[in-house]
C-alpha cells in the first residue's frame, strides 16, 4: 500500500543485523598462547625462583622462535638469583643461560635456519621455558645423533673449557694442566678435552666423596679443603703449565704461585662469592681482598702468564659470535667423533628447579644438571614418599624419559604461579663453601 514502509522497515533491519554480525572489529580475538616458564620475581633466595605462566614469545626480526626440549643449569644462574652479577636485569626476568630445542617458527631476514631444525641456543636470559625466542647469531644447528640433554651440556660448559685450554692455555703435548671443581661441568668438559692432546698431566680439586668417581680420569685429584699447592710440587717442584680457576680470592695467589715459567693462570669465575643461600657483601668482600695486587713488573720478572675469560661477556658484549661459532663446530665434530660426550648429573622438571639449584649451591653435582619441560613433576603421593632435604638428597627429581611421562602432575588449583617448589635449604656445610664445581 502507498504509505506503508513495514516492508522497507524490515529489510533495513535485516541489513543492519547483517552488517553488525560482519563487523571486522566484533570478532573476538583469539586468547594469547601461554606457556610455562621458570621465573626470577626478585633477588635473593630459592623462594624468589617461581614457576608461571607467561605469554609465548614471537620470532621477531633476525629471531627464531624455539620449542625448548632441554635447557642447561649453571653457576652463573646461582649468581643471577643472588643479584651479584654485572649487570643484572630488571626483575621479572625468565632465567636460563642455555638451552636446546626444535625450531617453531622463524622470523624475518633469518637465513640458514629453518621449521623443524634441531638446535642449541645460548641467551641472555629466556631460555628455562617451554619456548624461547633467540636472536639467530646465538642459534646453533645441532649434528645428527646429538640428543637434546647431550646439547643443552655442551654449549656453555664446553665453548667455555675448548677456549681456556686451547685458545687461551695453548695447551700442548707434555704439559700439565692444574682445573678446580674437575668434577662439574666445565671439569669434565676439560676431562675429556685434555686427552685430545698426548701425556698432559691433569690435576684437578674435588670434594672427597667425589674422588672415587674421578680417579680414572683425572691423573692426581685433591681435596680443596688441604694444601693442594704442596702435594702438586712434590709431585712436581716447578709447578704446572696451565691454571684454570673458577674460584677466585686465595685460590688466585695459590694458583699464580703453582706456575712454572711460560706459566698460563686463567681466571673464569668467581664462585667463592656465593656461600649462601643470598648475596653476603662479606663474602664478596674478603674473595676480592684475598687477592693480591699484581705488578705487571712482577710478571715480566717471573715469565708468567695472567688472563680472564668471560663467555657471557664475550658472546652478548663484545659481539663476538662469529668466534664462538666457529669454536662450536669445532666441538660438534668432536661429538660426532665420539671423542667428547657430556656427563649428565641428573635431568630434573621445572617444579625441582629449587632442588637442583641448591644441589649445584653444595657442589654435589658429578656433571650438568639439565631441566627438561617435558618431563611432569612428580604426583602429591610419590613425592610425599621420596621428600628429603636436599643436603641430603640430589635433588632428586630425576627425569622420566619424554616417552615416560605419566605421572599424575600435582594439583595448582587456579594459581598462575607458584613457588619452585623448594624445601628449606639446609645450612650451608663446609664443603659447599669450599669446593666450587
Amino acid at each position: 500500500m502507498p504509505g506503508d514502509s513495514s516492508d522497507d522497515t524490515t529489510t533495513s533491519a535485516q541489513s543492519k543485523e547483517a552488517t553488525s554480525t560482519e563487523d571486522p572489529a566484533k570478532t573476538e580475538t583469539p586468547a594469547p598462547k601461554e606457556m610455562k616458564a621458570v621465573v626470577l620475581t626478585g633477588f635473593g633466595g630459592l623462594k624468589m625462583v617461581k614457576i608461571q605462566t607467561k605469554p609465548q614469545p614471537t620470532a621477531g626480526e633476525g629471531q627464531v622462535l624455539i620449542r625448548v626440549k632441554a635447557c642447561g643449569v649453571n653457576f652463573l644462574d646461582l649468581v643471577l638469583r643472588q643479584g651479584v652479577i654485572d649487570n643484572p636485569p630488571k626483575t621479572p626476568v625468565i632465567m636460563g643461560y642455555e638451552c636446546a630445542g626444535v625450531i617453531e617458527a622463524i622470523g624475518e631476514k633469518v637465513e640458514g635456519i629453518n621449521v623443524g631444525d634441531n638446535v642449541i641456543a645460548l641467551s641472555e636470559g629466556q631460555c628455562w621455558a617451554e619456548f624461547a625466542s633467540v636472536p639467530v647469531k646465538y642459534v646453533y644447528k645441532m649434528p645428527e645423533g646429538m640428543s637434546f640433554h647431550d646439547a643443552a651440556a655442551i654449549a656453555m660448559n664446553y665453548l667455555t673449557a675448548y677456549i681456556l685450554l686451547f685458545d687461551i692455555g695453548n695447551l700442548r703435548a707434555g704439559q700439565s694442566v692444574l682445573a678446580h671443581g674437575i668434577a662439574g661441568g666445565v671439569g669434565q668438559a676439560i676431562i675429556q678435552l685434555s686427552k685430545t692432546v698426548e701425556n698432559v698431566t691433569l690435576y684437578g680439586t674435588a670434594s672427597a666423596h667425589k674422588h672415587e668417581s674421578l680417579k680414572d680420569k683425572v691423573t692426581h685429584v685433591y681435596d680443596h679443603s688441604l694444601d693442594y699447592t704442596q702435594e702438586i710440587r712434590k709431585i712436581s717442584p716447578e709447578g704446572v703449565d696451565i691454571v684454570m680457576d673458577c674460584l677466585c680470592g686465595d685460590d688466585t695467589n695459590k694458583g699464580i704461585s703453582l706456575l712454572k715459567p711460560m706459566g698460563r693462570y686463567i681466571l673464569f669465575g668467581t664462585s667463592s662469592v656465593v656461600t649462601g643461600e643470598t648475596k653476603s657483601f662479606f663474602s664478596f668482600a674478603k674473595s676480592w681482598w684475598q687477592v693480591d695486587k699484581i705488578s705487571p713488573l712482577k710478571l715480566y720478572d717471573d715469565n708468567k702468564f695472567l688472563a680472564g675469560f668471560q663467555l657471557r661477556q664475550l658472546l652478548f658484549r663484545d659481539n663476538q659470535h662469529a668466534y664462538i661459532q666457529s669454536q662450536m663446530e669445532k666441538l660438534f665434530k668432536l661429538y660426532t667423533d665420539g671423542v667428547i660426550k657430556p656427563v649428565i648429573d641428573q635431568v630434573a622438571c621445572f617444579e625441582d628447579i629449587a632442588e637442583a639449584m641448591q644441589r649445584l649451591h653444595d657442589r654435589k653435582n658429578i656433571g650438568k644438571i639439565i631441566l627438561d619441560p617435558t618431563v611432569e613433576p612428580k604426583g602429591k603421593s610419590q613425592a610425599a614418599e621420596e621428600v628429603k632435604a636436599p643436603s641430603e638428597t640430589s635433588a632428586t627429581t630425576v627425569a622420566k624419559s619424554e616417552e615416560d611421562t605419566g605421572a599424575e602432575p600435582p594439583d595448582t588449583g587456579s594459581d598462575e604461579s607458584k613457588e619452585a617448589k623448594p624445601e628449606e635449604p639446609a645450612e650451608k656445610t663446609e664443603e659447599a663453601a669450599e669446593n666450587a664445581e
